[in-house]
């Protein structure tokens, strides 16, 4: 068997990734697709913490005219119903599988409590983390630098619609660039879309390296866990 890189890692998926070609609600059989992959990680030993935006269902910010709070609120519910399907997903091909939120719904989920999550992690449950931080004003990307400092995890692995990090939109510009490595600072310095100011910045101050890398092929989880070239590497 290949030597795993990491023993702990946080898997950030955006909300889009579940909602495969259409872009909004949830394909059942993406969700399946990315269970899958998880399982054969997990088979492998790694312990996974995952983090799902709730994009494809709704993204505060396009709530028009709306209060900022009230919007995020909701934004924090559809990353709940996400954790959900994922979690069905998962335990329909064999793996234990624990939801923990920030915002106590306990006929559904566990609250998030950190000790618990590890020693489900220590256990080969997957832990996905869901409602954001508990509070308005946070994106689902400090959420997942939060939580992976809390377990201590080794790395993020954000899974996106792109392959990587480019200087301008590669989807709007054919002669995007590609990054293959990138420093916590020059994602700042430059207004790099990785993720948002705060998740960066708590990656920074603990460490925790990033590594983006494109959905479009499931198997990059299991690449990215081995350590083979992939996406881009962000560190110091």
């Amino acid at each position: 068997m290949a030597e795993c890189k990491y023993k702990r890692v946080m898997l950030k998926l955006s909300g889009e990734a579940l909602a495969g070609e259409s872009g909004f609600g949830l394909d059942f059989n993406v969700a399946k697709n990315i269970a899958l992959e998880i399982k054969e990680i997990v088979d492998m030993g790694i312990e996974v913490g995952a983090v799902v935006g709730g994009g494809n269902i709704w993204r505060g910010r396009t709530g028009e005219g709306m209060d900022r709070t009230t919007a995020d609120y909701m934004g924090m519910l559809a990353t709940c119903i996400n954790a959900l399907a994922l979690q069905d997903s998962l335990e329909q091909v064999g793996v234990k599988t624990r939801v923990q939120t920030a915002i106590e719904m306990k006929e559904v989920a566990e609250p998030f409590i950190r000790r618990r999550a590890m020693r489900h992690l220590e256990k080969g449950r997957v832990v996905i983390f869901a409602a954001g931080t508990g509070n308005p004003y946070f994106s689902t990307d400090t959420t997942a630098a939060l939580r992976a400092a809390e377990i201590e995890a080794e790395i993020i692995l954000l899974a996106k619609k792109v392959d990587g990090v480019y200087d301008k939109d590669p989807h709007k510009y054919s002669d995007a660039k590609k990054y293959d490595k990138l420093t916590y600072l020059e994602i700042l310095d430059q207004g790099l879309q990785v993720m948002d100011s705060t998740a960066t910045s708590l990656c920074m101050d603990n460490n925790i390296p990033i590594l983006v890398f494109g959905l479009d092929d499931p198997k990059n989880i299991r690449r990215a866990i081995l350590g083979e070239k992939l996406g881009t590497l962000v560190s110091k």
